[in-house]
């Protein structure tokens, strides 16, 4: 009984087995339409939410896609249909299309007017009157070349750039290549000294070691060794070696109750005569044995004062200028008078010719007068263009210039030659970069530069170049005073140095790179 039973409880529990398995599925089945169709729904939702963003912030990758793919499409279409057209019409498409407008003048070169004051310096010849945009253009580009020693580097072809670049291991034999293909200022100085810019540098003052207790008057370098001479107010005489970098000093003479008008050496350099303000003595110091002579009367010298003075060339002669417009000629050898000289007005300034055969004086009226020394006869006398009353003057050593200075500042430049054989001589070029008196001119020595100063203005200081009679640029620096009033001023025999006395005390001192000579 026991076994019947268990039997036919197993068999119920099987039978019912089959009726929840069946349910399970059911449900499961169940679960995966409902996963299936909320999988549906966020794939649509994403769908829709790329579709928003490309609405809203533009899918402008596939749309430039789009539209360049539309673009070749109608250009290829647009070319079938062009090239069908004219396979069948038979006549050719143009190339350009034609203009609406033409004007005659395009064809012609627009010439430009070179008589204008800011392009006469560009000028090779007085028949360049005119000049076409390119060839003003290249004439231009050719000054910019000449004073910069050659083309700079930054001006160089891309292509030479990109090809040094792409190969490192040779660009120092290309920039030896090149350096011994160009012409510019390396080492030695080019034949001439190019306009515009100068190369100029400011060293150690001259007289850093001793300035001036009281405003220079007087700064000049000696004719052969590398010595600078400066003279003032407070009574000495001082002697400076220039190496541009200490300038030690040499020597200080000290002359008692004798301020210092104007100092000169000899033209052998061996002595220094010194003039003052108040009376005729005037000294000579002999460097070599160290001595100071006071020279107390001149015979056949007939003045109450004598202040300034001029030494010829040849060293034989003394130039002293005297009042009422006299002028008198002494000897270095028996020191006296052996011919005077008048002029109408007084005597402004005066210099020797460089063979020490002719004198040029100008008077503060004016006038400039051209006396032969030998014979003490007046060769020659003109006027100043355009001066009222006369400063300065100056000669250079090559006999072409004669520069006069005016107290408007006006520069006046002639040539020697004009002046011993015209009539009525006109300025070569009038200066007119000072606008106070002109007190102060010198010529270096390849006559290529003309200084100028004025005593009675800061920084009144100007290089003008030489031939073409234009001012250096860049001289001096504006941006801070370094000259302040120039009393005198003087190149080294050679053109390496220039320096300028001031009323400070100091001798300023610059060097002139395109000269590689003392």
């Amino acid at each position: 009984m026991d076994s019947s039973e268990s039997s036919a409880g197993k068999q119920r529990k099987t039978a019912k087995r089959p009726q929840s398995e069946d349910a399970g599925a059911a449900e499961e089945r169940l679960k995966q339409k409902k996963h299936s169709a909320l999988c549906a729904t966020l794939g649509g939702e994403d769908a829709s939410v790329r579709l928003l963003e490309e609405l809203v912030f533009g899918a402008e990758e596939r749309l430039s896609e789009r539209l360049a793919q539309q673009d070749s499409s109608v250009l290829l279409e647009d070319d079938d249909t062009h090239s069908v057209g004219s396979e069948d019409s038979g006549s050719e498409r143009p190339a350009v299309r034609s203009a609406v407008w033409e004007d005659e003048d395009d064809e012609l070169d627009e010439e430009v007017d070179m008589t204008h004051r800011f392009r006469r310096d560009f000028k090779k010849s007085e028949a360049e009157n005119k000049m076409t945009k390119p060839r003003l253009q290249q004439r231009l580009k050719e000054q910019f070349q000449k004073a910069m020693g050659g083309t700079p580097s930054w001006a160089q072809v891309t292509a030479k750039r990109s090809q040094k670049k792409a190969e490192p291991e040779t660009e120092d034999e290309d920039e030896s290549e090149e350096l011994l293909r160009r012409t510019g200022n390396f080492i030695g100085s080019s034949d001439s000294l190019p306009k515009g810019v100068i190369k100029i540098k400011k060293c150690l003052n001259a007289n850093s070691e001793c300035p001036g207790g009281d405003q220079l008057s007087s700064v000049q370098f000696h004719p052969s060794a590398q010595i600078v001479m400066t003279a003032g107010l407070d009574h000495s005489v001082s002697l400076f070696q220039v190496d541009g970098k200490s300038n030690p000093k040499i020597q200080t003479i000290h002359l008692e109750n004798y301020p210092v008008n104007k100092a000169s050496f000899s033209a052998d350099g061996e002595h220094i005569v010194a003039t003052g303000m108040r009376n005729k003595l005037f000294y000579i110091y002999d460097m070599m044995e160290g001595k100071v002579i006071p020279v107390l009367s001149v015979r056949g010298l007939n003045e109450q004062r004598v202040s300034d003075f001029q030494v010829s060339p040849d060293g034989k002669y003394l130039l002293l200028s005297g009042s009422s417009g006299y002028l008198h000629l002494m000897t270095t050898k028996t020191r006296e008078v052996i011919r005077s000289m008048k002029m109408n007005g007084s005597v402004c300034a005066a210099a020797f010719t460089s063979d020490s055969s002719k004198i040029f004086a100008n008077s503060q009226e004016g006038e400039v007068f051209i006396w032969d020394v030998q014979s003490s006869k007046c060769l020659k006398k003109f006027a100043d263009d355009g001066c009222i009353r006369g400063t300065s003057l100056a000669l250079s050593r090559d006999g072409l210039y004669l520069a006069c200075g005016s107290q408007s500042g006006v520069v006046n430049i002639y040539s020697q030659k004009d002046c011993l054989h015209t009539l009525e001589p006109r300025p070569l070029k009038a200066v007119m970069n000072l606008v106070t008196a002109a007190t102060s001119l010198c010529f270096n020595s390849t006559s290529e530069i003309l200084a100028i100063g004025s005593r009675a203005d800061d920084e009144a200081n100007r290089l003008v170049h030489l031939p073409s009679f234009t001012v250096f640029s860049n001289f001096p620096q504006f941006q801070k005073k370094t000259i302040f009033r120039t009393r005198c001023l003087d190149f080294s025999p050679q053109s390496g140095f220039y320096t300028v006395a001031n009323n400070k005390g100091h001798a300023l001192l610059f060097r002139l790179l395109h000269y590689t000579d003392f």
